[in-house]
């Protein structure tokens, strides 16, 4: 259990994979724009811009993560919530994205609410503290009220353009390579 950080939300056992190198994960507005909706009974769907689909960096991220096979992902994405499992929702990713999956910042054992109350960089630290990674990064077009202690570890993604955005592909290169004791 942790201490020093308060509530329902955190006070949860360690996951099973812990240590390593982890890339946390989100969804939209990284692998696809952000303004994705839920349609009852049809599933996820891209509201706007036209002309994009679910998924479409999933291949890109999959080729940027090729030479790093011991970076493994945690996802930190709130469709582990709505689809209710780390399961369901890594199914959505190409197999070879899908077999780096090994869990998720959101457990069921956690209180929906509180997590979804909590902004996405203490979700983040929260897991952090939990997993102990070697080094780690995030790659999340949220980047509002990050923790200053670990907005270093922040890819900021694009959100309409996710991580195809030039500049966040270059950033997410350079910083693989020095979390994986590269030089960029």
């Amino acid at each position: 259990m942790l201490t020093g950080i308060p509530g329902p939300t955190f006070d949860i056992r360690a996951p099973r994979h812990t240590g390593g190198l982890v890339l946390y994960l989100d969804f939209d507005g990284v692998l696809h724009p952000e303004d994705v909706w839920v349609r009852l009974n049809k599933g996820p769907y891209i509201a706007s811009p036209p002309g994009h689909e679910l998924f479409e960096h999933a291949e890109l991220l999959e080729r940027v993560l090729l030479p790093y096979p011991d970076v493994k992902i945690v996802l930190s994405t709130s469709w582990v919530r709505v689809y209710k499992g780390v399961a369901r929702v890594a199914r959505k990713l190409p197999p070879e994205l899908r077999a780096r999956v090994v869990g998720a910042t959101y457990h069921r054992s956690m209180d929906p609410e509180s997590f979804r109350q909590t902004l996405r960089g203490m979700q983040i630290w929260a897991d952090v503290l939990r997993r102990q990674p070697v080094d780690w990064i995030a790659l999340d077009d949220d980047y509002l009220d990050w923790p200053s202690w670990c907005g270093d570890k922040l890819v900021r993604t694009h959100e309409v353009l996710g991580i195809s955005a030039p500049v966040v592909l270059a950033e997410l290169r350079a910083k693989l390579a020095r979390m994986h004791g590269d030089e960029p």
